[in-house]
């Protein structure tokens, strides 16, 4: 069977020409679950209830316990639409189901019916498999390459792509995006996926409380800027300049500038300048900057969002407070 990118997989449902079996794949769970959730527009929205089946197989942690979920997804996904073409079925987590932690006898039959299942699809359901990272070696595997359409959620095709993906990425975190600002960061990072994602971050920091970004926050984070000096970040956070701060870091990063240099002038200004512009919230600042130092140091994320992050914390003495707290 062939391998779709989430816009082809987009264009047939909008078409309503949909296959039967899919797997969603890949590292990118937000565009797993968004693309997920897309399938079941192809039933009207007043016929949902009774024509889409969402099943989460993450308790699936014996065999028969794999084999009682295996009886009722073969129950649901063959009983017939009710007033509409067409049946929605979405498994998640369906690694559990796909790939048993245990062997045993009850697993093995298990894994027979469900083998049955994937080979004789309903041709009136859509089943949808939603797992994270399988062993291309298994039994199962092997058998959607054959059966099912293959998505990898995670890479990006064009433009159009990229805007879905920023806004699945804002409204994950909880707000909204204007189209006009998510069409702002597609056009400068295009396909690139690392860009995409430092990009929405650094967006999400900046816009930190709001319910909707608007096109002038993400022209803030990704409009024309240039590295005034060596010192143009410390400057911007002792004035509160949270935007100035960021675009600043991202120029002394894209310069390539080490973490560790950059973290080391984050220090200095916290010893020199906090004491008398902020003495309130010199402690947690000083936390900030220690809790920074480890993650780096223990590679507890990407430093580029660990220093952002930083950056954000250290500005907040404007408003008359350092991480939400001071």
């Amino acid at each position: 069977m062939p391998v779709a990118t989430p816009a082809a997989v987009r264009k047939q449902i909008s078409a309503g020409t949909t296959d039967s079996l899919y797997l969603l794949q890949g590292e990118d769970d937000v565009e797993k679950s968004a693309l997920a959730h897309e399938f079941e527009e192809l039933v009207e929205e007043g016929l949902r209830a009774f024509n889409v089946e969402r099943m989460p197989a993450g308790e699936v942690t014996t065999g028969d316990k794999l084999s009682s979920f295996v009886g009722s997804l073969a129950d649901v996904v063959r009983t017939l639409p009710m007033m509409s073409p067409r049946r929605v079925v979405i498994v998640t987590q369906a690694e559990s189901l796909l790939v048993p932690k245990r062997e045993s006898e009850a697993a093995t039959r298990a894994l027979d019916e469900l083998e049955t299942l994937f080979k004789q699809p309903d041709p009136q359901t859509t089943l949808v498999l939603v797992a994270g990272t399988l062993d291309k070696r298994s039994r199962m595997y092997k058998l959607l390459a054959k059966q099912a359409t293959l998505v990898e959620c995670g890479a990006i095709a064009d433009q159009g792509d990229a805007e879905r993906w920023i806004k699945n990425r804002v409204v994950a975190a909880g707000t909204q995006i204007e189209p006009a600002a998510a069409r702002l960061l597609a056009e400068r990072d295009g396909t690139d996926i690392k860009r995409l994602r430092n990009d929405v971050e650094r967006l999400l920091l900046y816009s930190l409380g709001q319910k909707m970004i608007v096109v002038d926050d993400a022209r803030q984070i990704v409009g024309p800027a240039a590295l005034q000096d060596d010192w143009a970040m410390t400057n911007a956070i002792e004035v509160g300049d949270g935007a100035s701060a960021l675009r600043q870091l991202a120029l002394i990063l894209d310069g390539g500038a080490p973490p560790e240099k950059i973290l080391g002038q984050l220090g200095w200004l916290v010893r020199t300048k906090f004491p008398m512009i902020a003495p309130g919230g010199l402690r947690l600042a000083i936390d900030a900057l220690f809790r920074t130092d480890l993650d780096l140091k223990r590679s507890a994320g990407d430093p580029r969002v660990l220093l952002e992050r930083l950056v954000v914390e250290l500005c907040g003495w404007k408003r008359g407070r350092v991480s939400g707290r001071f």
